[in-house]
């Protein structure tokens, strides 16, 4: 192993939406290859570029940039349709795209994927995950139980047949006996998945080869992580999470390299906190207008936070230290990027959150870490700090010292309660508006 190339993780520090894709395009735009190495496309990412807004979902951020290699990895998941759908799309739009390199190693999620996941959500009723409903979950259900469909085998029509074939016969039982669904087809579905292994054909390649000999080569590369901490599926909420892992370490795993060639960790946050879908949360704004409802419709309203995938409206809450500090722990976070802090202005005062009230079986207790016992978090009662807000519009501020006086003791009173040094600040929607601050 020779060189001296740099391994960056961006990783999401709350449940995801936080605005990875602008950290990721900003760092990215240094980096020679960006990579996703878990979850699929239910996983949206925004960037906007020279006024234009773009929505990718399966494609890496570094697709927008035609200087940069875009590696999905093998611990991500593909929907064909989905991938050749969004080439296709932004081909249309005139986008020069970068270099694509996909892992065949990396699984694929096939329509009877999504299938699945629809129905067992409706039956789930009350006790739904509140997934997108994508078949991300199901894919690496197969995964696991390693009878799973990966992108090598879409190039091989013989093998594909026989993997669908196999796949089908236990699918079509639940789906016909569990779930009273038809059955699905299985030529249509080979031939369906055979079209779109051609169009993919020319970007499969070995990726983990590719990204070591890249990082011997002195290269850049920039990993970006696939929803949040908090939705990993080890460290996160569970059962409440992703099907992956969207930590740090996952990014070693998901794309075949080693942790030694990963020099830094950027941990991403928003300067308050949203969710979609189901599970503990407990900063979230709810109640009845006039009440803390009210002031996270507000927060949904300024923040435009609707899901770039789904468009589901999503839950809103107060920053949460706890949750913070936790995520910047188990992904060794060197440094943190806040962003949103603009969508706070106007607020009288800001309530952040520094421990929980949890119950126990001894009763109630006071503490600020993260409760490992899933009915312990499920029952946080959140405890606030109130700092002072400000009026002032920092829209597309590029200097911290230029900050209002509040918004800078807000930036720093999340930077000591997270533990974690603040080293980019959003300002802003556009790519510009962005403070670099304390750059590691």
């Amino acid at each position: 192993m020779t060189g001296t190339g740099k391994g960056i993780v961006v990783v999401g520090l709350q449940w995801g939406d936080e605005g990875k894709g602008k950290v990721t395009d900003l760092v990215g735009s240094q980096a020679d290859y960006v990579v996703r190495y878990n979850g699929g496309d239910n996983a949206g990412h925004t960037v906007i570029l020279d006024g234009e807004t773009y929505a990718l979902h399966s494609l890496p951020s570094g697709i927008l940039n035609s200087r940069v290699t875009s590696v999905i990895g093998n611990g991500a998941v593909v929907d064909p349709q989905e991938l050749t759908g969004e080439l296709r799309t932004l081909r249309e739009r005139g986008v020069h795209l970068g270099r694509l390199v996909i892992s065949p190693l990396a699984h694929v999620t096939a329509p009877f994927h999504r299938l699945l996941d629809g129905v067992r959500e409706t039956a789930l009723r009350n006790g739904r995950i509140g997934t997108t409903g994508r078949g991300i979950g199901p894919t690496y259900v197969d995964k696991a139980r390693r009878n799973g469909i990966r992108v090598q085998d879409l190039l091989d029509g013989p093998r594909l047949r026989v993997k669908v074939e196999a796949n089908l016969r236990l699918t079509n039982r639940v789906l016909e006996q569990v779930y009273s669904q038809s059955s699905v087809d299985t030529e249509g579905m080979v031939d369906a998945l055979l079209r779109c292994g051609e169009e993919l054909r020319p970007f499969v390649d070995d990726a983990a080869r590719l990204l070591n000999r890249a990082l011997d080569d002195s290269a850049t590369v920039l990993f970006e992580g696939g929803q949040a901490t908090m939705l990993d599926v080890d460290h996160g909420t569970y059962p409440f999470v992703s099907s992956s892992n969207a930590t740090a370490g996952g990014a070693c795993t998901g794309s075949g390299v080693g942790p030694t060639r990963i020099t830094r960790v950027i941990g991403v946050a928003k300067a308050y906190v949203t969710r979609v879908g189901s599970g503990p949360f407990p900063t979230e704004m709810t109640g009845k207008p006039g009440a803390d409802g009210e002031k996270g419709d507000w927060l949904r309203h300024h923040g435009h936070e609707l899901g770039v995938t789904t468009g589901r409206p999503r839950r809103t809450g107060w920053f949460d230290a706890v949750v913070s500090r936790y995520a910047a722990m188990v992904n060794g976070c060197s440094d943190m990027a806040l962003t949103k802090l603009d969508v706070l202005t106007g607020l009288p005062s800001i309530p952040v959150c520094v421990a929980y009230d949890v119950r126990t079986r001894e009763g109630w207790k006071r503490t600020r870490d993260l409760p490992v016992n899933s009915e312990e978090f499920a029952s946080a009662k959140p405890v606030y700090d109130e700092l002072p807000g400000w009026s002032e519009p920092i829209d597309g501020i590029a200097n911290f010292a230029k900050l209002p006086v509040a918004a800078r003791t807000y930036v720093e009173n999340v930077e000591k309660l997270s533990d974690c040094a603040v080293s980019l600040i959003g300002t802003g929607a556009e790519r510009e508006s962005i403070i670099k601050r304390h750059m590691v």
